[in-house]
């Protein structure tokens, strides 16, 4: 049925390694049959695009992440029609951006990385990159935790506009989207990740979060499933 189809289209990656360096192919082969199926789209989507911010994409920036393939600077490049779709659909479009204020903002996390406490509100390394401007009807959220739903008032405005399915983007990988991902789950969402719009520090640890995310969490997809998806609506 249509719940079927939606579910295998979503999903072409399930059962295929997405690490496959030395002992991660039997890492990998040991997950198939137990996790992996896909989840597929519901009924009405709407786009994470988290911590898209110049700290990431600026290369005088301590937090740069430029690496060809799996760093930021490629993700927001490849976000930028993915966004420009889903605008032009009407999908919900949720940005997130991170600085702290209060003493209290951050809490432990803030702790742990001390260089946190940099991104203060007039630090133009937490302003979202030019190449991803949000528009006139999209949200932006400010969070101080690597999951977008937590402290946040995320999740209610989301079922609110009855979305049941959330596309995450943004960075870093292995960071504040699996976070979100892990929590979007939690809160009851299908989490769908292309793979091509996300990035992070680290080839190795990139590849090894996608893997993981699609095992337990969400479908980490090729961005042309997301694109197709949105062109049909």
């Amino acid at each position: 049925g249509d719940e079927k189809r939606r579910r295998l289209d979503s999903n072409p990656s399930a059962g295929t390694p997405l690490v496959s360096a030395g002992r991660s192919e039997v890492s990998a082969e040991s997950y198939r049959g137990l996790f992996g199926d896909g989840l597929g789209f519901g009924e009405k989507a709407a786009v994470l695009a988290i911590d898209f911010t110049r700290a990431y994409t600026e290369k005088n920036s301590p937090w740069y992440c430029g690496g060809a393939g799996f760093g930021v600077v490629d993700a927001v490049k490849e976000s930028v029609e993915l966004l420009e779709l889903a605008r032009s659909k009407g999908v919900p479009i949720v940005y997130t951006k991170v600085y702290f204020e209060s003493p209290l903002d951050g809490g432990v996390f803030v702790q742990k990385i001390p260089k946190l406490r940099t991104w203060t509100k007039d630090n133009p390394l937490t302003e979202i990159v030019p190449e991803l401007t949000p528009g006139a009807e999209d949200t932006v959220i400010v969070k101080h935790y690597p999951s977008a739903f937590f402290g946040t008032p995320l999740a209610a405005a989301l079922t609110a506009r009855k979305v049941d399915t959330v596309v995450v983007i943004g960075c870093s990988t292995s960071g504040c989207i699996r976070a979100t991902v892990l929590d979007g789950m939690q809160h009851g969402f299908r989490c769908i990740v292309p793979r091509e719009c996300v990035g992070d520090r680290t080839q190795e640890i990139h590849e090894s979060n996608l893997f993981d995310m699609n095992a337990k969490n969400g479908d980490v997809v090729p961005k042309r499933v997301v694109m197709d998806h949105f062109r049909g609506l």
